[in-house]
């Protein structure tokens, strides 16, 4: 009873740490750290399906658990990468992002309510994004930090038509939180810096199948709808120094920079997860499969504001991005090699959905490979999961001057991340 009552109280620990984790290393800002076993097989848990993770990565494979079960963690993520930029006077400055800690976290119940009825709560997030440079740094006019934050709170119901065929039904609630923080100036200096928040639920819905057409093969198919998402928020506006060295030397009006409310709206796109497992032993599997991710739906980032910085200025922001659609393909091997310890590994690409033409600061990546790997063990009723993986990002080079984003002559290099994934799970 004691052990029952701490594992629930790491679940609410957890919980915690979904609602206010972000960070950004997939393809766009889509996060799949689904679980500790999916980030070794790097997501070659579509086809499989078969832990409460299967909630993330395809929610029709939870028929294959019985009674309740249980899976809590969280993947600790280092990126880092140099931002390369050419002032108007030809002097180049390498600026590295902040190092910063992110810690995605994962919560999954599963429960057998019937021979053929099953449900399922998952909370995790499926995108983020944290970016963060030193304040002063020569690109702080587009960007020096921006934060996004999502948790996705989904319930789903799982019916097993037969001992090879499952489907199940669920929805997406999805909070999300923005913190993007900039500066405004003009030659010779800042004059301000603006952080823009804001906050919002949105609703999807997902659907999936799972096929076991054999005792050597299992396939898996998953879809989640996109999400809307209308951020209403706030303009928070601090002076810096050469602010009032501005007013007297131009006459700026003395309500300049107030606050404001601000208002954007972004669809997230919709995703269809594939994977097949084969399992030429029974202690032995392999799943390869792929993501795609309609990141064409990200065409612009725009914000309206309440009312002008600067009385005569405009109350619109926008930047274009039209993204484009992308695929992750990706395989992963397990190894059960005694009844306590699993071996896993994986790759995966992760094709890039940046625009090269409208490349901003707030997203320094380009294309990536994925090293995975990570044990399993087993102990009664217990399995702790553990994983890392190594992210290499492929350098972005020549990215032209964009004046009207504060883009500078630039180019990305020494992108990559290392990530540490811990995943506990109980069988009730």
């Amino acid at each position: 009873m004691k052990g029952t009552f701490r594992f629930f109280l790491l679940l609410a620990v957890v919980a915690g740490m979904v609602s206010s984790a972000s960070v950004c290393y997939g393809s766009g800002f889509a996060l799949f750290e689904g679980s500790a076993r999916g980030n070794a097989l790097a997501c070659a848990l579509v086809g499989r399906a078969d832990d409460p993770s299967a909630l993330f990565f395809n929610p029709a494979g939870i028929t294959q658990l019985p009674g309740l079960q249980v899976m809590a963690g969280a993947t600790f993520v280092i990126p880092t990468t140099k931002v390369t930029t050419t002032n108007a006077q030809g002097v180049s400055t390498g600026t590295t992002t902040e190092s910063n800690v992110w810690y995605p976290g994962h919560l999954y119940m599963t429960y057998q309510a019937t021979d053929r009825v099953w449900l399922g709560l998952g909370m995790f997030s499926p995108f983020g994004l944290g970016t963060e440079y030193p304040e002063n740094w020569p690109g702080r006019y587009n960007v020096y930090k921006v934060v996004v934050q999502t948790m996705n709170i989904n319930p789903n119901i799982a019916f097993k038509v037969n001992d090879w065929f499952s489907f199940a039904l669920g929805v997406d609630l999805m909070w999300l939180d923005l913190n993007y923080k900039k500066s405004i100036g003009v030659a010779g200096g800042s004059v301000a810096d603006i952080s823009i928040q804001g906050s919002n639920v949105g609703m999807g819905l997902n659907a999936a199948v799972h096929v076991r057409p054999s005792d050597w093969l299992k396939i898996g198919l998953s879809y989640r709808s996109q999400v809307s998402q209308n951020v209403n928020g706030d303009a928070l506006y601090s002076r810096t120094s050469y602010f009032n060295q501005l007013v007297n030397a131009r006459a700026l009006p003395a309500n300049s920079f107030q606050n404001t409310s601000a208002y954007g709206s972004v669809t997230l796109p919709d995703e269809v997860f594939f994977g097949a497992a084969f399992y030429p032993t029974k202690d032995f599997s392999i799943e390869a499969g792929l993501i795609w991710t309609r990141w064409s739906t990200y065409k612009d980032l725009t914000f309206n504001f309440g009312s002008a910085p600067v009385p005569g200025t405009p109350t619109v922001s926008s930047s274009r991005k039209d993204w484009n659609d992308v695929i992750r393909p990706f395989i992963g091997a397990e190894y059960k090699t005694t009844d306590w310890l699993d071996l896993r590994l994986g790759f995966a690409w992760d094709q890039e959905a940046i625009n090269p033409n409208y490349v901003d600061y707030a997203l320094p990546a380009n294309n990536r490979y994925w090293f995975t790997l990570g044990p399993g063990f087993h102990w009664r009723n217990w399995t702790l999961d553990l994983s890392y993986t190594y992210i290499y990002v492929v350098n972005r080079d020549n990215i032209q001057a964009r004046p009207s984003d504060n883009i500078l002559p630039s180019s990305f290099s020494n992108g990559h991340t290392n990530m540490i994934g811990c995943s506990l799970s109980y069988k009730f």
